[in-house]
């Protein structure tokens, strides 16, 4: 017997290297192909099955690296992970192996550069990941153990961290997030005190600015825990705060970080983003909303007018990270955007007004959703809207600079939303191994039939890489890396398949309001859109980085 037959991430480290030469050498070809991404929009499908493939070899290199550490470690999960491991990186490799046989002609590879997936070990590598007795046994250990995620997070603070934040969900949101899903609730003041109180506001802003400093993993695990709970009513009330925060941090003055930063960590600002047009999505560049030159009783400003859509928060927001134009030009296009920071009233329900002093007007309509209930978001007309020019990002530095801070605010939010995304699939999870012990269907639980073991070992084959790959990105977040966006596409995806099954496995009341399953249901279906669209990310974001342009 082998080293790779007898230990499981012995495989599964072989079987990342194989799959990652593969990739590599069709990304390579996909390079030439669309002149290093210059031609992506003549070549979609092909980048988005590059993109796609990229991105999951990355996360399973991420779960096989974690599995590594573990075993080195002597943890007592590590078999686990090892397992868990070996079946992800062997659905990515089968994958990508089918994918380049299908489409031969279009990446353009040769028998040479899928070789490394052809030969015998990496074939039986596959097939002992993708047993269906592998994975009937990882679908048995969590229904055994309830689902619960109790991995090791290699660090104190995470840690304890990961303690409170799950106390918080439990005896704080819980009581309440059915309730304000089915009634279409806005989060309670209540709560918004609670989770400020406990610092999460403040969780990566640094203590120089009164934040708790305790970086972007705690956030990220602050993030899931929370979403298990509820997305919107407490997992992601962060979000906004966090895209904000990185754009103060990277490009605002020293006065607008001290002045800002210390009450959006102490909850004393709740932050809402108004970037979206109603007629303009994903292509940040292409926004109307203009900000021309202002000045109001010798302050210098500007005047806002537009319109913006799926704001968000900006209810019972008391500042909104607005981005408008401020280059008259359209063709300036991204180069032509600045960032401002506009505050406001605090409104509750679903249509609100401010009548400013200085003579501008901004009202707001929620928008009616299936899921993401408990913040409203809110199409806003602005008409000849007052802002100081001391509240545009990095001041005079700023101006037309506010597309750049906004995508590097942008890219802690998809980090973010990876981890909101593995919290809402976390969830699922329990829940279904909850319900298949207690639920019995021709004289049998649920729990003993094989096809619900293996449906449940795959949720959490699954997870664990969103999980890991979310980690990975945060260890080293940087807002100029493509690994964010990976963590967020991934995630998200997965969050859709895993609640479906469970909802699934639920029958008839997977489908009733009364069960937090559907709930979990309608709110995964909102991942893949915001903080950048899936085909967005896979083509403009994942695909130009990793073919070079």
């Amino acid at each position: 017997m082998t080293a790779t037959e007898a230990n499981p991430v012995v495989a599964a480290r072989a079987l990342t290297q194989a799959t990652r030469a593969v990739v590599d050498a069709a990304v390579k070809q996909g390079a030439i192909t669309t002149k290093n991404g210059a031609t992506i929009d003549d070549h979609q499908v092909l980048t988005e099955r590059l993109a796609y493939l990229a991105t999951q070899i990355r996360a399973a290199e991420d779960l096989v690296a974690y599995a590594e550490r573990m075993t080195a470690a002597g943890d007592g999960g590590a078999d686990l992970q090892c397992r868990l491991a070996l079946a992800y990186a062997a659905e990515v490799a089968h994958a990508t192996r089918s994918q380049m046989e299908a489409g031969w002609d279009d990446f353009n590879i040769t028998d040479a550069d899928l070789a490394p997936l052809q030969d015998g070990e990496a074939r039986a590598a596959i097939r002992r990941g993708l047993s269906e007795e592998a994975i009937r046994a990882i679908g048995r250990q969590m229904i055994e153990t309830g689902g619960v995620n109790n991995c090791e997070l290699e660090d104190e603070a995470a840690a304890l961290t990961r303690s409170l934040a799950r106390d918080f969900a439990k005896g704080v949101v819980a009581p309440v997030a059915q309730e304000i899903h089915r009634q279409n609730l806005l989060v309670p003041d209540s709560l918004l005190k609670a989770f400020s109180d406990q610092g999460f506001f403040g969780s990566s802003i640094p203590e120089q600015y009164g934040g708790t400093g305790m970086g972007d993993l705690p956030m990220i695990i602050i993030t899931e825990e929370l979403s298990a709970v509820s997305l919107a009513a407490a997992g992601s009330l962060s979000t906004r705060p966090e895209i904000l925060t990185k754009a103060l941090l990277a490009g605002g003055t020293d006065e607008q970080r001290e002045y800002w930063l210390p009450r959006i960590a102490a909850g004393e600002e709740l932050v809402a983003i108004a970037v979206t047009e109603p007629n303009v999505g994903s292509d940040v560049a292409g926004l109307q909303t203009k900000a021309e030159p202002a000045e109001h009783n010798g302050v210098r400003g500007w005047r806002i007018n537009g319109a913006k859509a799926w704001s968000t928060f900006s209810g019972r927001a008391t500042i909104l990270a607005l981005l408008a134009r401020t280059d008259p030009d359209p063709a300036s296009g991204s180069r032509g955007l600045s960032l401002f920071i506009v505050p406001k009233p605090a409104y509750d329900g679903h249509a609100w007004r401010y009548e400013q002093p200085e003579g501008g007007v901004i009202s707001g309509t929620a928008n009616p959703t299936p899921g993401y209930r408990g913040m409203h978001s809110f199409t806003l007309a602005i008409d000849n809207l007052f802002v100081p020019h001391t509240n545009l990002v990095g001041g005079n530095t700023g101006i037309n600079k506010g597309f750049y801070l906004q995508m590097g605010g942008f890219a802690a939010g998809r980090l973010q939303t990876g981890g909101r995304a593995t919290g809402v699939a976390q969830a699922a999870l329990e829940k279904a191994c909850q319900y298949v012990v207690q639920r019995s269907q021709f004289g049998l639980p649920l729990a003993e039939y094989q096809l619900t073991q293996y449906k449940i070992g795959l949720m959490a084959v699954h997870i664990a890489a969103a999980r890991q790959a979310t980690y990975a990105s945060a260890r080293t977040f940087d807002t100029r890396a493509v690994e964010p966006s990976m963590a967020k596409l991934l995630s998200c995806d997965i969050a859709g398949e895993v609640t479906r099954e469970a909802q699934l496995l639920h029958g008839g009341w997977g489908y009733s309001e009364e069960d937090p399953i559907s709930r979990y249901v309608v709110d995964a279906l909102v991942l893949p859109i915001f903080e950048g669209v899936k085909p967005t990310l896979e083509l403009k974001v994942i695909g130009r980085a990793i073919f070079g342009g």
